[in-house]
């Protein structure tokens, strides 16, 4: 885990942070505002006040974008993460 990370729950290893090629592939998309992972969820907005509640910081509320809506949050340990619903 990258150092600060709090994990409490299920763990996603995205990139081992070991690796120098890794750490400056994350910090890259990261300030570029690229999120490094999606997951398609049911109901965006049910998600989005179901995280919001429980303290996820988002970057992005969900955004209608043609045919899918997006949000984005930070995961505490450097990556953007994305949701979204089709």
């Amino acid at each position: 885990m990258a150092d600060g990370c709090k994990q409490d729950g299920v763990e996603l290893l995205l990139e081992p942070m070991g690796f120098a090629p890794a750490k400056t592939y994350q910090k890259e998309l990261f300030e570029a505002g690229i999120p490094l992972t999606a997951f398609q969820v049911a109901d965006i907005q049910h998600e989005y006040e179901r995280l919001e509640k429980l303290g996820v910081a988002f970057s992005m509320k969900p955004t209608p974008m043609g045919a899918v809506t997006l949000a984005v949050f930070e995961d505490t340990c450097g990556n953007n993460i994305q949701i979204y619903q089709v």
